[in-house]
């Protein structure tokens, strides 16, 4: 059997395939999915696996993503300004650069509103793990190298904010 590797073409035409109700889904649709498929996972995996394959998922995403929506010809500050404008566009999140050491290739984003976790209740632990792999995939294809990405505030951890500190993988 062939491996199936993820195109844009994988999602179809959605101007064929839904053209009264259009591309958009509301935030409440998505995270039904995402944690629907996530209780899934944890129940057939357990948690490490589950957050382990959320991550992989994300970072096959972000890949994707910055092949298709963003300038990897563009000097750090820029391409991290389009990235920006791009998380917004697409109603992720607000991307804020807090630190950048591009000379180390270490950076510490924060989303606010973000996709994944803003409004969710506390619990303790962070959630963004889709989101740690999709920042891992974007900064692997901007740069060529491989970074590990991780959630160090969330909101379901009390923080109003997610935070991440990407680092270069050794």
């Amino acid at each position: 059997m062939d491996k199936k590797i993820f195109t844009w073409d994988s999602l179809g035409d959605l101007s064929i395939g839904r053209p009264n109700l259009g591309s958009n889904v509301s935030v409440e649709i998505y995270r039904l999915m995402q944690y629907t498929l996530r209780q899934v996972l944890e129940e057939q995996y357990g948690e490490s696996t589950s957050r382990e394959l959320i991550h992989a998922a994300g970072k096959i995403a972000g890949m994707a993503y910055c092949d298709r929506f963003l300038d990897t010809t563009l000097g750090p500050d820029a391409f991290l300004a389009g990235l920006h404008q791009q998380l917004i566009y697409h109603n992720i999140g607000v991307l804020r650069v807090e630190k950048t050491d591009m000379e180390n290739l270490h950076l510490v984003l924060t989303v606010s509103e973000d996709l994944d976790c803003s409004g969710l209740p506390i619990d303790g632990k962070t959630v963004c793990d889709y989101d740690e792999g999709f920042i891992a995939g974007i900064m692997e294809k901007y740069t060529g190298k491989k970074f590990n990405v991780v959630e160090v505030d969330c909101w379901a951890t009390g923080d109003r904010t997610c935070r991440f500190d990407v680092t270069l993988m050794k």
